[in-house]
């Protein structure tokens, strides 16, 4: 049977509350450009906001004035969203803890996942929003996905129990020779 073969998130759309909860989060916190406003066009009792999350795709947002914010934790059942996570530059990452604190945002603090660090924190209506930071950069020309595909093999194969930065590194070795020619013998120029 063929595959319908997607290529990428075109977009996220979530419930929201009232329009002005949604523009102070979206933008006014994580700094998501306000693009584009129109009706819910299933329900024009409703307005459909999108936000750019910085990589062109949108985060859109049905709001309703009827509607007020709950920051109760979104249930996590089978079948629900657990929570959206956003990649940030190392610079904004190390500023985040004290921006939070400013705007009297409680959090998680930082959580090292081996391949990557996170913040965690809920939206004003109790979605878990999680703010993320490779500890890597690809080589050029290949993705996040391709290093972690690799590293996870290295460390299968190494019998560790989660990803560490030496798997991430070998695994950027190994992309880059799979990747970039040479002309030396690859086996250890310069020793070890």
């Amino acid at each position: 049977m063929r595959k319908i073969q997607v290529q990428g998130v075109h977009h996220i759309t979530l419930v929201g509350a009232d329009r002005q909860t949604s523009i102070d989060f979206w933008e006014g916190l994580l700094g998501m450009p306000f693009v584009f406003e129109q009706p819910n066009l299933d329900n024009p009792g409703e307005g459909h906001l999108y936000f750019d999350p910085g990589d062109g795709r949108l985060i859109t947002i049905f709001t309703n004035e009827d509607r007020t914010p709950d920051n109760r934790r979104t249930p996590t059942d089978p079948g629900c969203v657990h929570h959206l996570a956003f990649n940030l530059s190392r610079a904004v990452f190390s500023q985040v803890l004290e921006r939070l604190k400013a705007r009297g945002i409680a959090n998680s603090g930082v959580k090292d996942r081996g391949f990557m660090d996170s913040i965690y924190f809920k939206d004003p209506l109790g979605l878990l929003i999680e703010l993320a930071c490779y500890k890597f950069e690809p080589p050029v020309g290949c993705t996040h996905a391709q290093v972690m595909l690799e590293a996870h093999k290295t460390r299968v194969a190494a019998g560790d129990d989660h990803i560490m930065e030496v798997h991430l590194a070998d695994a950027i070795e190994t992309l880059v020779a799979r990747t970039q020619g040479t002309l030396s013998d690859r086996s250890g120029a310069g020793g070890a």
